[in-house]
């Protein structure tokens, strides 16, 4: 058995900074491990998608939450969406506020790990410059906030410096985790925080083997 959390689809009033307007939305489900789980993992996991931004970002992430929630974790699947005209940082900023808004309405006991993919993985790295979590798995990142064009980000982005100071994953395909090693700055400098997983699918089972044993070497 297992509750099944359905909300918010909130309509919040318009965010404003100088000349910019956001408009922010999201919904999230959350489930709890089924009894017959062999394990309750304490430390929940929380998905984020960005869809209406990137399309790319929900692709393989419910299967992924509902197969961890099977092997016994708290999942919160969120989507986030902002319209309207903004800065690239003040939509970010937007974006994160909604997360945080989504990660305390769950009432969740322990900082997260937080899973993204694509896009995703923007807000929840600009998330964890303000809020606090136990881990981060980003799963095909870009290479870098400069790599994305003019339909991506309405301004230019500057690229995040914040130190990795607790576990941080990336999953992607061999090939382009040879990218990421020449140009994303996460996989560019050697941590002792950061492990570069190779997966030779991102869906299904190989995407759920690399996230899996990544967790259970963390012992989470």
């Amino acid at each position: 058995m297992f509750r099944l959390y359905w909300g918010r689809a909130s309509l919040n009033a318009p965010i404003r900074r100088a000349a910019f307007r956001t408009l922010v939305t999201s919904s999230f489900i959350m489930r709890d491990p089924p009894a017959s789980a062999s394990r309750h993992a304490p430390t929940p996991l929380v998905f984020v998608s960005t869809k209406k931004w990137d399309k790319d970002s929900e692709e393989g992430i419910t299967d992924l939450a509902s197969m961890l929630t099977e092997k016994g974790f708290t999942t919160l699947v969120t989507d986030i969406s902002v319209s309207g005209e903004a800065q690239s940082p003040d939509m970010l900023n937007a974006y994160s506020r909604e997360l945080r808004s989504s990660v305390k309405y769950a009432m969740t006991p322990f900082a997260p790990v937080f899973v993204s993919r694509s896009i995703a993985c923007l807000v929840t790295q600009k998330y964890i410059s303000s809020y606090p979590a136990t881990g981060l798995v980003l799963i095909s990142p870009p290479t870098s906030n400069s790599s994305l064009g003019d339909d991506k980000l309405p301004t230019e982005l500057e690229e995040f410096i914040y130190e990795p100071k607790f576990p941080i994953a990336i999953v992607d395909t061999p090939k382009r985790i040879e990218e990421l090693k020449a140009k994303n700055r996460l996989c560019r400098e050697p941590s002792p925080y950061v492990d570069i997983i190779a997966a030779e699918k991102l869906e299904g089972q190989p995407l759920l083997n690399a996230v899996d044993k990544w967790l259970d070497e963390l012992g989470i």
